[in-house]
């Protein structure tokens, strides 16, 4: 036998014969995959008040934070076109220390989720004082799947303590005027919870939102489908792409799709993103996008992939070019949800 022949009985690795690809076809899809393709199919059974959920028009333009930024930013802007979003985080009054204390910025996909609850509960009412306590319990249960005691929950709660304690400010600019609102979204609620995670943690039992709010609210809302906002809850950046394009498809004229490019899709996606990193960007986002297209079977979303070097001779030297990548594509497309406001 010379070098690496290998006789009749030698076993081969499975590495060697089994490419990824297969390897994943064989082996099914992942949990999150499964929760995608049964989400499309429920939500493809129909819709009810109960199962829509609202956001403001603003937050599908702009941004929260992805992750935690830290006790020591204490101010978020993003500014997408014409709408503006900023965000001051604020302080709130601790009973135990009798003082006031600052909390942090909202951030990650509890604190959307929740917003787009409160966003819901409101509208239906068609008042900005609304009854949260058993609703937001069975919210949690049924859509983030937590259990509504103990650690996870207090994740949920301090969401929704961040966001009552900010001054979150929106502005949108139409037909050359100027619309902003400047306010706490929530204007009273306990924000304090025991600390034992052995107790049971206690929702309020009415919130009641700014005036200012929930009259833009239910002038700017995009109704969304809470069955692909459960399917999507691992992820702030798919949460942000399904409700960018739930705001955006349908208002794209018929026959004039839109190019956007990877530059302003880093601008209002790529937090934490060096632009000098837009490739890396690139393939997080595609992988999100992929996501929200599983369940959002009606978006037209043509993605500009980049396609392999190819060579090019200039005096007499053999150089390897690529060609640029523009970005996506947007054509006219069916909302998620098609029932407006109530």
């Amino acid at each position: 036998m010379k070098g690496n022949s290998r006789s009749a009985g030698d076993l081969l690795a499975i590495d060697s014969v089994v490419t990824p690809r297969v390897r994943r076809s064989l082996v099914g899809p992942t949990p999150i995959q499964n929760r995608l393709l049964e989400a499309a199919a429920r939500a493809a059974e129909g819709q009810d008040d109960q199962s829509i959920l609202y956001q403001h028009s603003v937050f599908c333009q702009t941004c929260l934070p992805y992750r935690d930024p830290g006790d020591n930013v204490r101010v978020w802007e993003r500014v997408n076109g014409k709408a503006h979003l900023k965000v001051l985080a604020g302080e709130a009054l601790d009973p135990k220390e009798e003082r006031f204390v600052e909390l942090g910025l909202p951030f990650g996909a509890k604190s959307r989720m929740v917003l787009m609850h409160i966003n819901q509960r409101a509208i239906l009412a068609q008042s900005p004082v609304i009854e949260v306590e058993d609703s937001l319990t069975q919210f949690v249960v049924r859509v983030l799947k937590l259990d509504p005691k103990g650690r996870n929950i207090r994740a949920v709660k301090d969401q929704l303590s961040r966001l009552a304690a900010s001054t979150i400010r929106l502005g949108v600019i139409r037909d050359g005027q100027a619309i902003t609102v400047n306010s706490n979204i929530v204007t009273a609620f306990n924000l304090w919870f025991p600390k034992d995670e052995r107790q049971r943690v206690l929702w309020p039992s009415t919130v009641s939102l700014s005036v200012e709010y929930f009259q833009s609210l239910l002038n700017q809302a995009v109704p969304v489908n809470e069955e692909h906002i459960a399917a999507l809850s691992h992820s702030s950046l798919a949460l942000d792409i399904y409700s960018w394009l739930a705001q955006r498809l349908h208002r794209i004229p018929v026959e004039k799709p839109q190019t956007i490019s990877w530059f302003a899709l880093h601008a209002q996606f790529g937090q934490g993103y060096d632009i000098e990193h837009i490739r890396k960007f690139r393939q997080k986002f595609r992988v999100a996008l992929k996501e929200v297209l599983t369940i959002y079977k009606a978006a037209r979303v043509e993605d500009d992939e980049a396609r392999p070097a190819r060579r090019h001779f200039q005096n007499g030297r053999m150089l390897w070019r690529e060609e640029a990548v523009k970005g996506l594509k947007l054509s006219h497309s069916a909302p998620p949800v098609r029932k407006l406001l109530v």
